[in-house]
């Protein structure tokens, strides 16, 4: 059992999501940051896709019923486990009633607190991940609060102390051309390649909106509500990218300029408001090579688990 001592943060529990439901409106959430939330569980000897805690930017302290093997990735946190500092990207074990305080994170937006086992909340539609909009999945379907208490999958041991690197960081951000491409001015297609995009502060898990250089459509197009998903590059009539979550809704009737590459979806979510991005046009192959070199570093991290054993 984990309990919430206190929180500061929007926190809840994700996993990789829940996936083939969308032809019935049911989105798949999961994690922002998939890949970190994968190392973070390899790291620990979980499945990939176990349920972890997802925090956004703020603070929360917890505690542990039993000694529990426990390690923070995503957003680099100033983390302490009684009073001592703990660093992201490695594994530690928390003794019973030792008190985990992650004070706030200090690079990257959103942080994964995973633990020995995962946390045992019930699978709804095949997912452990909270749906926030919709009100189910993870814990009661809903933000953590103070005095939550969250059941572990496993009561834990005494884990050796080992560490990981990070994934690098990016600001290029891989995007392929996507189906209404063809419909922007060439001088919207340069734009979109040169140009700086800034992350506007009215963005969420749902959408993040960039300010930059107008994107102009040749001529008007009116559009049916189609398909949309995690990564789709979505261009309203103010001319601003939007690029969609994980948390988006499953149809949307804007102009898709481009599609975000899915090895790429981490490094996105973890630019902070503000912060600046730059498309980079990638093919589907180029693509696919990036999701192999994602896949490397993953079979790296089990390596070294397995070998700290």
């Amino acid at each position: 059992m984990m309990y919430v001592a206190d929180i500061q943060a929007m926190a809840h529990i994700q996993d990789l999501g829940r996936y083939g439901l969308r032809r019935y409106g049911i989105g798949h959430a999961g994690a922002m940051d998939t890949l970190s939330l994968r190392a973070g569980n390899l790291l620990l000897g979980n499945p990939e896709g176990a349920a972890a805690v997802e925090i956004a930017l703020g603070g929360m302290s917890v505690s542990f019923a039993h000694d529990t093997p426990f390690c923070i990735t995503g957003a680099v946190y100033e983390a302490q486990l009684d009073g001592e500092p703990v660093y992201s990207y490695w594994r530690y074990t928390a003794r019973r009633g030792q008190t985990l305080k992650l004070i706030r994170a200090v690079q990257g937006m959103y942080g994964y607190l995973c633990v020995y086992g995962g946390f045992n909340v019930p699978a709804v539609l095949g997912s452990r991940s909270t749906d926030l909009r919709a009100g189910f999945g993870g814990f009661e379907g809903r933000c953590l609060r103070k005095g939550d208490e969250i059941p572990l999958k496993h009561r834990g041991f005494e884990a050796k102390h080992v560490g990981i690197a990070p994934p690098t960081p990016s600001h290029r951000i891989h995007a392929l051309p996507s189906s209404e491409y063809g419909a922007f001015t060439r001088r919207a297609h340069s734009v979109l390649w040169q140009n700086a995009w800034t992350l506007q502060s009215d963005s969420n898990r749902m959408g993040y909106r960039f300010d930059g250089e107008t994107l102009e459509l040749a001529t008007p197009l009116e559009m049916l509500s189609h398909a949309v998903q995690f990564g789709t590059v979505q261009v309203p009539p103010g001319g601003k990218p939007i690029i969609l979550m994980a948390d988006t809704q499953t149809t949307g009737g804007y102009p898709k300029i481009a599609c975000v590459a899915a090895a790429d979806l981490g490094r996105l979510a973890q630019i902070r408001f503000g912060g600046k991005i730059f498309f980079k046009m990638t093919t589907p192959q180029g693509a696919a090579q990036l999701q192999r070199q994602n896949q490397v570093y993953l079979n790296q991290i089990r390596r070294i688990a397995e070998n700290a054993r």
